[in-house]
């Protein structure tokens, strides 16, 4: 426990001196206005992604909307696997941006909508519908996000990493999100497309710089690209003026019919502005800026060692006063026959590891929770070191899948151990649990929320292809791992028990309300939630909402305090039960740290009342659809802590005492 308060404050002062960030390996690139093939680029490339909102968990595909289309013969970027379960859809944009070359209201393409066409209908009867429900555009260029910069009721200015695509005036006349910003859109019952986009690049620039000693004339690196959107309604495309004078292109939220043709003329200008001050290896600061402070972060830590130093000092009394005290008596050969009448944890030593109800099940939970504490682990330090930032689109989603397949063999071989300690004998269905019960739930709900993305035509759907995959992954990977840790884990000798344990069970006797097996592990999964649940919002957040999640130093460090916590809380528990002498402590321990979930799904439903406004039946079933995915595996992670904790302890002190 000291070593990881060691680490744990180790870690603390490392985020405190650190401050800024960049994936190490993503090479800067440089660029002029004319070409050079050895140095600098002339032309930027601009990616557009799928489209999300924080009121809909459908997010749908650039294409999906009736925008201008991308040239035919561009190429779309390299998706990797987590990008593609996570729905991401990088494809290349119709507009062409070449560095220090200013474009101002140019024209991209036009779409018109008439009621003699079914079609043209239904796709702006789409749009109108992804206004009001405020979705939002998410930009790529030079490996950096598009922001939407805007000033808040603090004073304090806020970048979003995208965009809206519109805006939405209520009937009573209130101007919901964007349109909030102008006054020009106040239209009751109105919906605002914003039809043109302005484009401000900040770039540092190449003179008297190292990095640009080869690029001949202008050059630079993009520090930071942000969005000016506007709704504009032109007469016609000899009459297009992007300036005040020219009205909002409002278009009515209600009405299905048009008694006139709508024209929307998709425009867009783009704009430089030097900037010395930033380097390119802090340019994601500003957008990260705009995300809550760390001061909140500190409090959520300074919280967590609050509750950690004081399990801490009940497990130190109870290791240093009660059972050094308790020892010392029971080992006292001279005060045996006094000892033998005493109650409390030695009187159940006959007992206490008499192998448990469902020790298969047990075990198969056992296993899959040490591989998914281990991805966990070996994922957050790889996050900590800069390797899975913002910056790696996907980089976290994949190193985690790719890590729980490839930690297949110590799910099979920890829970072989544990099955044959417990003497069970069904050693081929045992395996085939391990490595097909668990990860065949996840994959089953996954498949369930899949299909029901796959109806309503969202990104997020994961194709065929990917899914193939991710079996060829699953049953050529790791269930053969998982076979092979089992058969070197039922190859060693069962783990030998410090004490003897009786034929016949011994009665426990009535126990007190809080010795009962409910009212503890409610109790034990308290501590440890209330451990996690601030930085639970700050996830949340990201999960759910378009905040960027960064702060990798602190949630590895309640990382580390929520894995003492869980063992130090279970451990104090499991003392107290054997003291009542109930020696049934196995699946108690496993369920009393396990029971950390219950509080983290209730603390998600509590999230989706009070922070989600989610329409619609699909989005709030794939809401707790997932929800339940990450309830599941943080229930056998945190109840795999506890069980182990206690599993040690409960051999430690029964290894101090002389039995008969």
């Amino acid at each position: 426990m000291l070593k990881l308060e060691s680490t744990a404050l180790f870690l603390s002062l490392l985020v405190l001196n650190s401050s800024a960030f960049y994936l190490p390996g993503l090479a800067p690139v440089n660029y002029c206005e004319q070409e050079n093939e050895n140095n600098c680029k002339s032309q930027v490339p601009l990616f557009v992604n799928r489209l999300d909102s924080t009121q809909s968990v459908l997010p749908y595909e650039y294409d999906r909307f009736d925008f201008c289309e991308s040239p035919s013969d561009s190429s779309s970027p390299v998706e990797n696997l987590g990008q593609v379960v996570f729905g991401e859809r990088i494809r290349p944009s119709p507009y062409t941006v070449n560095f220090l070359k200013e474009v101002n209201c140019k024209l991209v393409c036009t779409k018109e909508y008439t009621k003699e066409s079914k079609s043209s209908l239904e796709k702006l009867q789409f749009l109108r519908n992804s206004i009001i429900l405020n979705y939002q555009h998410h930009w790529i260029m030079d490996n950096l996000p598009v922001t939407w910069c805007y000033t808040v009721d603090s004073g304090q200015q806020f970048c979003a990493p995208g965009f809206p695509v519109g805006c939405y005036v209520t009937e009573k006349g209130e101007r919901r999100d964007a349109c909030s910003t102008s006054s020009r859109y106040s239209s009751p019952n109105t919906v605002y497309l914003f039809n043109h986009v302005q484009l401000v690049i900040s770039y540092h620039s190449s003179a008297e710089e190292s990095w640009g000693a080869g690029i001949s004339g202008r050059g630079g690196r993009i520090i930071s690209v942000k969005a000016l959107v506007q709704s504009y309604k032109h007469s016609g495309k000899d009459s297009i003026r992007c300036n005040d004078q020219t009205p909002p292109l409002g278009i009515s939220a209600t009405s299905s019919d048009l008694p006139e043709p709508v024209k929307v003329f998709y425009t867009y200008s783009v704009s430089y502005k030097q900037d010395n001050s930033v380097r390119w290896s802090s340019r994601w600061d500003y957008i990260l800026e705009s995300m809550p402070h760390s001061n909140i972060q500190w409090f959520s830590i300074l919280n967590s060692l609050v509750i950690v130093l004081f399990l801490s000092g009940m497990v130190a009394m109870i290791l240093l006063r009660t059972l050094h005290r308790d020892i010392s008596r029971y080992n006292q050969q001279e005060a045996h026959e006094e000892a033998q009448e005493e109650f409390g944890w030695k009187l159940v030593h006959g007992d206490v590891f008499r192998p448990p109800a469902k020790g298969m099940l047990l075990s198969v939970f056992l296993g899959n929770g040490v591989q998914i504490l281990c991805m966990s682990l070996i994922t957050l330090a790889f996050a900590c070191l800069g390797f899975l930032s913002p910056a790696n689109r996907g980089a976290l989603m994949t190193c985690a899948m790719v890590l729980y397949v490839l930690l297949g063999t110590p799910a099979g071989y920890v829970s072989a151990r544990i099955y044959k300690m417990f003497g069970g004998l069904r050693w081929k269905l045992h395996v085939l649990l391990t490595a097909l019960l668990c990860p065949g739930l996840v994959f089953a709900i996954f498949f369930v929320l899949n299909l029901v993305l796959w109806a309503k035509g969202s990104s997020a759907a994961v194709p065929f292809s990917t899914i193939v995959a991710i079996l060829a992954l699953w049953f050529l990977v790791s269930v053969p791992l998982c076979f092979l840790g089992a058969y070197f884990g039922f190859k060693k000798p069962p783990m030998e028990h410090p004490v003897r344990t009786n034929q016949i069970p011994r009665q426990i006797p009535d126990q007190s309300f809080y010795t009962r097996p409910l009212p503890g592990i409610l109790m034990g999964g308290i501590l440890p939630f209330g451990c996690i649940f601030i930085q639970l919002f700050f996830i949340l957040n990201s999960i759910w909402g378009s905040d960027v999640y960064y702060m990798f130093g602190f949630l590895f460090l309640v990382f580390l305090i929520l894995l003492v916590t869980c063992s130090e809380a279970t451990i104090l528990l499991c003392y107290f039960h054997l003291c009542a002498e109930d020696y049934h402590w196995w699946w108690r321990a496993f369920l009393t740290a396990g029971c950390t979930a219950m509080y983290l799904f209730l603390y998600s439903v509590h999230y989706f009342f009070a922070k989600m406004e989610l329409s619609g039946a699909a989005s709030t079933f794939l809401y707790f659809g997932y929800t339940f995915i990450i309830v599941l595996l943080f229930f056998l992670f945190t109840g795999t802590v506890g069980f182990f904790a206690t599993f040690w302890f409960v051999r430690k002190i029964y290894s101090v005492v002389k039995v008969d």
